[in-house]
């Protein structure tokens, strides 16, 4: 009550002033005044010798809420012009500011006299806190609620808490607040505009015993397990967030170990294929010779249901990789580009929810596929036979055998139908989708989780949902493309996956195991098929080439974003 009372007080005694000037001089005008303070670098030397800018741009203030006021209604010190009042100290001045603003705004006055901001002004133990015009501006004051008004407060709050402002900046409000969306929560709208207290004072809005209310008003159906979210968590600081920490610490060496592991392999295998052609060495023995074959003929790899759902699939990630980085590199200059290109906030989240919705389907479809195919065939399949996707003992042979090759030191192996790298790639894919899947349900569905999970859950959540996002963009776009498509012996597209056919001299050489299997049982002309039609070859070259085209440009993205944020 005492602090609104002495607002009530500043009021009465602010506009009596005003009255009091207006009398002396009823001629004074905002003309007049802009008449000096209007020209830019209009400025004043203080007693310590400083300079104080005194320029008002007249256009900002003509456009502010306070446009139609008079100067004086503020300035009530001013009774003629041109006047020879000295510029008031700085301390002085911002002990003064808000209760010139409390004339008029008592109930906001009075919230901030008693937050941690006002005690610290008006008992001068900090005259550098937070006062009115840090957050609102001296004269181009818009309206709180307008959008560029909450995100430019936003970024106030930043410059004297950098920290809080870089950990909030990591979380999706943050991250939608930096691509420029105000409609989401904002420092003022959990710790309150006026009112601000430290988190352990009872009477906060960030209080643990007040939080959940604080949630309510943006989450009306938010649950307890929303207090326990940090909306400051930061991936540096194990004492008060460990999950965080160590989810980070784990994803950082996950991320690097594998990316680092297999491009190494790549780089060897490019090297090793280079090597073998400037030498001219001999391809690795086929018996190419056991059953002659017509030229238009080739070898099927696969049918037409496995190449559409490979499409299906392969759009789907990309479209998850579009919709996702501008989320996670909100600060890059394309981002806003992007997210603009794709309709939107609302629109981009609706998209990126209907590709994980398909790549899901697809996951689980195939799932079903295997489990009906091992019920048909229990008895005649082989789990660890040349067609099974399970890893064997020949794989390590074979990736051994590749290490002889890479130093020069042996041939290059013969694979059967599967290979290690396929093998990886396909169990890479379990890895991959699960924990998006689980990760993305969390984030997704949060109210419902967190019904029986702890919200600080959301936090590692997050991060790892970004960070196997970048993980398995960067392989999709760097080692399956160089192993499918740019390696020298398939450079610079090959279109086997939307054909569903091959050359029979590539299979010789991509798969020598498998092709003396086939001839040696008399199976191989199960496998031929008649060349692909010209319009269809044209066609796969041109949607492969426009799919790699794509996700080139979001690799760039991801690289520049990431580089960004080191």
């Amino acid at each position: 009550m005492k602090p609104f009372l002495q607002a009530m007080a500043a009021a009465l005694v602010l506009f009596a002033g005003i009255q009091a000037a207006r009398a002396q001089n009823p001629d004074l005008s905002n003309v007049a005044c802009l008449g000096c303070h209007g020209q830019s670098g209009f400025s004043t030397k203080l007693a310590d010798g400083q300079t104080r800018s005194l320029f008002v741009a007249s256009d900002h203030f003509a456009t502010s809420v306070h446009g139609n006021f008079q100067c004086t209604s503020c300035h009530t010190d001013i009774t003629a012009v041109p006047h020879t009042n000295a510029a008031l100290p700085a301390a002085e001045w911002r002990q003064q500011a808000p209760k010139i603003c409390g004339s008029c705004h008592a109930a906001q006055l009075s919230d901030y006299l008693s937050s941690t901001h006002g005690k610290q002004v008006a008992g001068a133990s900090n005259v550098y806190a937070a006062i009115c015009t840090d957050c609102h501006t001296t004269h181009a004051i818009a309206p709180a609620n307008a959008a560029a008004t909450r995100l430019a407060i936003n970024k106030a709050c930043g410059t004297c808490h950098a920290d809080a402002q870089a950990s909030y900046d990591e979380t999706y409000h943050g991250q939608m607040s930096v691509l420029g969306y105000s409609n989401v929560a904002m420092c003022a709208d959990c710790h309150r505009g006026h009112a601000i207290l430290p988190a352990a004072d009872p009477g906060s809005s960030v209080a643990m015993t007040n939080r959940l209310a604080t949630c309510r008003t943006c989450h009306a159906d938010a649950t307890p397990g929303y207090v326990s979210f940090s909306a400051h968590a930061t991936t540096n600081d194990f004492t008060r967030y460990p999950y965080v920490y160590v989810s980070a610490l784990f994803m950082f060496w996950f991320v690097v170990l594998t990316l680092g592991g297999v491009w190494v392999h790549s780089a060897l295998w490019l090297y090793a294929e280079l090597r073998d052609r400037f030498l001219q060495r001999p391809r690795t023995h086929v018996r190419a010779s056991a059953l002659p074959l017509p030229e238009t003929q080739r070898i099927e790899r696969w049918s037409a249901g496995w190449r559409l759902t490979h499409l299906v699939f392969a759009i789907s990630v990309i479209v998850l990789v579009m919709t996702g980085i501008p989320l996670l590199y909100p600060n890059s200059a394309w981002a806003p580009v992007l997210e603009a290109l794709m309709g939107g906030q609302e629109i981009r989240s609706v998209i990126h929810r209907v590709a994980a919705i398909v790549m899901l389907a697809i996951f689980a479809g195939h799932l079903v596929y295997v489990a009906i195919h091992l019920a048909r065939n229990w008895k005649s399949v082989k789990l660890f036979g040349p067609y099974s996707m399970l890893p064997t003992l020949q794989d390590l042979h074979d990736l051994t055998a590749m290490g002889k090759w890479f130093a020069g030191v042996a041939p290059r192996p013969l694979f059967d139908h599967w290979n290690y790298q396929q093998k990886f790639d396909y169990w890479g894919v379990f890895w991959g989708v699960g924990i998006l899947a689980v990760t993305g349900f969390l984030l997704w569905f949060k109210t419902f989780a967190l019904v029986y999970l702890p919200g600080f859950l959301l936090n590692p959540a997050t991060l790892i949902h970004g960070h196997e996002c970048v993980l398995a963009a960067v392989y999709l776009f760097t080692i399956h493309f160089f192993v499918n498509h740019w390696r020298p012996d398939k450079f610079p597209l090959d279109i086997v996956i939307f054909t569903g056919s091959m050359p029979i001299e590539e299979f010789k050489r991509e798969f020598g195991a498998e092709y003396d299997r086939l001839v040696d049982s008399g199976q191989l002309q199960d496998y031929l098929v008649q060349t692909p039609s010209r319009p269809m070859t044209i066609g796969s070259t041109i949607l492969g080439s426009g799919l790699i085209l794509v996700s080139l440009i979001l690799l760039v993205f991801i690289f520049n974003g990431g580089f960004l944020n080191i």
